[in-house]
C-alpha cells in the first residue's frame, strides 16, 4: 500500500508538468486578448516599440510577453533586412504606435501612463 502511494506521490508532479503546456497562453490567444486588455487599461503602448503592464491582472504579464517576443523578431528581421540597426526600427515602430493607439488607450510619456486623449 506504501508503494502506490509513494507511486502517485512521484506522478503528481509529472502529471501537473504535463499539463502545463496545455494551460499556456499562445501567440494567437494574445493577439486575440490585446484588444480588451488595452480597452480595460491593462496594457499600453511604449515609444521603445514594445507594450507594457499599465496594471497587472491574471493574464496581462503573459500577453505582454508573448507579443513583446514577437515583435522583437520582426523587429531583428526588419533590421537585418534593411541594414539598420533594431534601435532605430524599434523607435521607428515605437512612433507609430503611439500615433496609433486609441484614444482613452494608455501611452508611455515621461515614465508615466496616461490616457491618450
Amino acid at each position: 500500500m506504501k508503494l502506490v502511494k509513494h507511486i502517485k506521490l512521484l506522478l503528481l508532479p509529472a502529471l501537473f508538468a504535463l499539463s502545463l503546456p496545455v494551460l499556456a497562453m499562445n501567440l494567437q490567444q494574445a493577439m486575440a486578448a490585446l484588444g480588451p486588455a488595452k480597452a480595460q487599461g491593462l496594457v499600453g503602448e511604449q515609444a521603445n516599440g514594445y507594450l507594457g503592464v499599465v496594471q497587472n491582472s491574471a493574464d496581462t504579464a503573459d500577453i505582454v510577453k508573448l507579443i513583446n517576443d514577437a515583435r522583437r523578431a520582426e523587429y531583428a528581421r526588419l533590421a537585418q533586412q534593411n541594414n539598420i540597426a533594431v534601435a532605430d526600427v524599434e523607435a521607428m515602430a515605437g512612433k507609430k504606435a503611439l500615433e496609433r493607439t486609441s484614444a482613452g488607450h494608455f501611452i508611455l510619456l515621461d515614465g508615466n501612463w496616461v490616457k491618450k486623449p
